[in-house]
């Protein structure tokens, strides 16, 4: 078997966030934002699933929302996960969207209330899931922008 070089052996051991290394993006403060992903990730998900399945016929762009709401909460919390400066990149682009999304959906859901039988994640700008969905894209570009100075 050959011997490791020193200078191999310590740079597959050098830390996270070393040059050339991929930096996490759910460390410190980022750790709040993974576990709010993910909590949004899954009811978004699994509210959506049930109602696509169970009452489409009912309000079906609002259940079509919720369900991309909930595609876009899974790649960001994906990103996050992931790290990296192309990961970093790709969830500023979708944090973006989840804020054009909450501020277009809201604004719809109090113009235009017969639009939205029944609502959607991002129905009144979040009120059903306590305005998180409104705080939770700004909360993370802020966060994403931070981590790009780091």
């Amino acid at each position: 078997m050959p011997e490791t070089s020193e200078g191999a052996r310590s740079s597959e051991t050098a830390p996270k966030g070393a040059a050339g290394q991929r930096r996490s993006l759910g460390t410190g403060p980022g750790r709040l934002l993974v576990a709010l992903y993910g909590v949004f990730t899954v009811a978004a998900a699994s509210r959506a699933a049930y109602q696509l399945i169970a009452q489409f016929d009912r309000a079906p762009l609002a259940y079509i929302l919720s369900a991309v709401s909930a595609v876009v909460y899974a790649f960001i919390l994906f990103s996050l996960v992931r790290g990296g400066e192309g990961a970093r990149r790709a969830a500023v682009v979708c944090c973006a969207l989840e804020l054009a999304g909450v501020l277009g959906v809201g604004t719809w859901t109090l113009v235009d209330r017969s639009a939205f039988p029944d609502a959607t994640v991002w129905s009144n700008f979040g009120m059903g899931y306590l305005f998180i969905p409104v705080f939770l894209p700004v909360t993370g570009l802020l966060w994403l922008r931070r981590a790009r100075r780091a």
